[in-house]
């Protein structure tokens, strides 16, 4: 039986489902593009290729065997982009949440069924299908439960808008005890710069008390001042547009003092550093064409 605990976001990881590269599909056509940095780069020619992905996958997975933590893969199938796990499901306290998320990623979720066999079957819940939420809009903080949104009238028209109100509610409704407080992010359909697809790509606790932010990700300056009065400025790293773009807030963390993080990110590294965390730099710049990031990558299962 597979023990689910996630109470947080920094805790020291003790299991984790992990994406695959392998037999990801190739390049997409541009009218089947999920977001605008993944269609960029499609119409650029530089669209990632698999034999630069997968040896990436690997770096992190050799991160985890470093620091013991078990690793699950989805099962491989083919022609298909089981990069990022985070999407199709999340684990909030010991219940493991299923994403409904766009049809033709269903297999993604059957590729890990082998995992959630494992679990106690009352802790694996499959929301109403009107409830829209994924993982990378999901963060848990202790008796916080932080959820990205988009609010706009529009959603519909929004292939980058992935959580929606029903989603919000749901978890309100589902965890009474908790905080629930949701962000109104900004999307496009088009430009990469302006789009935060998910939470996680304007905002991350990291250590004990700190987080990486992204001002302009949120639509509403009161949901951005509103981690700013919960953190503290002086507890804040400040993130460009450029940088959001490059996936600066979508790092990852195996222990409060662990961070997983971009090779490129010399910035952000080195302000890890100067407060005691130690990082552990890989290269993902090659995934992270596809507007997804270290975050996007893991399903954590459990932590201590």
């Amino acid at each position: 039986m597979i023990k689910l605990n996630i109470k947080d976001e920094t805790s020291p990881l003790e299991a984790v489902i992990l994406g695959i590269a392998d037999s990801f599909g190739g390049t997409p056509d541009l009218a089947d593009a999920y977001d605008p940095k993944s269609a960029e780069h499609i119409k650029a020619g530089t669209y990632p290729k698999e034999s630069d992905m997968i040896p990436e996958m690997e770096a992190f997975n050799r991160v985890f065997e470093k620091y013991d933590v078990q690793v699950y893969r989805p099962e491989l199938r083919t022609d298909l982009n089981q990069i990022f796990a985070r999407d199709i499901a999340f684990v909030i306290d010991d219940y493991f949440f299923k994403s409904n998320i766009l049809p033709d990623r269903e297999p993604e979720l059957e590729a890990i069924d082998y995992v959630i066999s494992q679990m106690d079957p009352n802790k694996v819940i499959k929301p109403p299908d009107q409830v829209h939420v994924e993982g990378g809009d999901v963060m848990v903080h202790g008796d916080y439960l932080f959820v990205g949104t988009y609010k706009g009238p529009d959603y519909p028209g929004f292939i980058t808008a992935r959580t929606n109100m029903e989603g919000v509610q749901f978890l309100k409704d589902f965890f009474p005890q908790k905080t629930v407080r949701e962000f109104d992010l900004n999307k496009s359909n088009t430009i990469a710069e302006d789009n935060a697809l998910h939470l996680d790509c304007c905002f991350q606790p990291v250590g004990k008390d700190k987080a990486i932010i992204h001002k302009e990700g949120f639509r509403q300056e009161s949901d951005y001042q509103y981690l700013v009065d919960l953190f503290g400025m002086e507890n804040l790293f400040h993130i460009t547009k450029r940088e959001m773009y490059h996936m600066m807030s979508n790092v990852f963390s195996i222990a409060p003092d662990v961070v997983v993080s971009e090779q490129n990110f010399t910035r952000l590294n080195e302000w890890l550093r100067s407060h005691g965390i130690t990082v552990e730099e890989i290269p993902y710049a090659e995934i992270a064409k596809q507007e997804g990031l270290l975050r996007c990558s893991t399903l954590p299962l459990r932590r201590k």
